[in-house]
């Protein structure tokens, strides 16, 4: 299995020279050359398969001769060591929890094989990782990157746009974790990341890779939990096509349930749910892609302008416009709906749906017009938007990972200025 740009198809890489590249030589986001098919006879005795089965199917292909297959069946233990959990909130529509993991976020599962496959690679030479956060990934990436060998990261967020909580998952791991507070927002984070792997003479002085969802390890491995979805659907005997809604804020999640619809999942639609920073929805609308000013909301993950992986969902469709649009709703969320959908599922079933999972909800009751079995995924425990929360429900809620605020704090507070960025992680080689 190679990767190939999609700037230039001629440019491929190996599974081990995509995770370490982040990026094509060309600046041009990886895409497999292939996507296999699971076969029928997996996908239909599926409940009979536990997780890590399923992970290492799902994997194998792209993965294929860039490592033994007893080592990636011993990463993918090491990613999926958590449960997955489905909830019904309402008649035919469930909440399926992806929040169960070490942060409380979906992104651990990413985050957690990526990490176990460049320590796996790891080699004399330091490895820095840089990575934006708009909150869950830079959590993610801290716990499951702490302390690998030969390992350096630098995980910048904006300053005053995150949780409380999740700065301090952040900022209390310390030794080879460094925490980079920017002032600006998610895009302006972003677009740093972005311009090192694009920096030519930065590349021959260090190594650097990223742990965002342009890296096709923190990518491909969510593919698996869409699978691990059927599977808990199979044991109340749901077997019949679904409609999945996605929150949404740089496309990555979404892009790896249309991957896993590739390889056969049997989804009627796909909702891209988006808070009010909507330049998909607008651009599935108009057909013109216009990026606006990021706008700060409750749903902090999302808060995405231009978001890293539409590219690649582009070229799922081969570029068409009118089959994405057939297969991909996208929705606009706003705060005052966020925050209702929140008391109404709380009044009628007492759960608890984070800002992200609320506005996952409400994109789904927009386009699950059929009477039909709806998913929302929900990508994180209530507790890391705690603040929120309680403002609209006044409740308390138990914090799984009991975390203080006496955490001690190793953040680097930095202007959004590149030169001071690289200055900084020179010196701390």
């Amino acid at each position: 299995m190679m990767f190939y740009s999609l700037n230039n198809t001629e440019e491929k890489s190996n599974f081990k020279e995509a995770i370490f590249n982040s990026l094509a030589s060309d600046g041009g986001l990886y895409f497999p050359e292939r996507i296999n098919k699971l076969s029928l006879d997996f996908l239909n005795n599926i409940s009979n398969y536990n997780n890590y089965e399923i992970g290492y199917e799902v994997m194998k292909k792209f993965v294929d001769k860039s490592m033994n297959s007893s080592d990636l069946a011993d990463i993918i233990q090491k990613t999926l060591n958590f449960d997955f959990k489905l909830y019904e909130v309402e008649k035919n529509i469930f909440s399926f929890e992806l929040f169960h993991g070490p942060t409380l976020a979906f992104k651990d599962v990413g985050a957690n094989f990526l990490a176990n496959c460049l320590e796996y690679y790891s080699e004399e030479k330091i490895l820095n990782i840089l990575v934006a956060t708009s909150g869950d990934t830079g959590a993610a990436v801290a716990n499951s990157f702490y302390n690998k060998k030969n390992i350096n990261v630098y995980v910048l967020f904006p300053k005053n746009k995150i949780s409380d909580y999740q700065e301090r998952q952040i900022t209390s791991r310390g030794n080879n974790i460094y925490p980079i507070e920017i002032e600006g927002n998610f895009d302006d984070c972003q677009s740093l990341v972005k311009r090192a792997f694009k920096d030519k003479n930065l590349r021959t002085q260090i190594r650097i890779s990223s742990a965002n969802s342009i890296n096709i390890g923190r990518w491909l491995p969510q593919s698996i939990y869409y699978f691990i979805l059927l599977k808990e659907l199979s044991k109340i005997n749901i077997n019949n096509k679904i409609n999945i809604s996605v929150p949404s804020g740089n496309f990555g999640n979404i892009c790896a349930g249309l991957i896993a619809m590739k390889m056969g999942l049997n989804v009627n639609n796909f909702i891209a749910a988006t808070n009010i920073n909507d330049t998909i929805p607008r651009y599935l609308k108009t057909g013109n892609y216009k990026i606006k000013k990021t706008i700060r909301t409750i749903s902090n993950a999302m808060d995405v302008s231009d978001p890293n992986n539409f590219p690649r969902i582009e070229h799922i469709f081969d570029n068409n416009f009118q089959a994405l649009k057939n297969k991909m709703y996208a929705e606009k969320v706003n705060e005052e709906e966020t925050k209702n959908q929140i008391k109404k599922t709380y009044c009628n079933s007492k759960y608890v749906l984070d800002p992200h999972g609320a506005v996952g909800l409400v994109g789904l009751r927009r386009c699950n017009l059929k009477n039909e079995i709806g998913i929302f995924l929900e990508t994180a425990h209530p507790i890391k938007f705690r603040d929120s929360i309680t403002e609209i429900l006044n409740v308390n809620i138990d914090d799984p990972l009991k975390l203080t605020n006496e955490s001690d704090s190793h953040k680097i507070a930095l202007k959004n200025n590149y030169s001071d960025l690289i200055e900084f992680i020179k010196q701390s080689q």
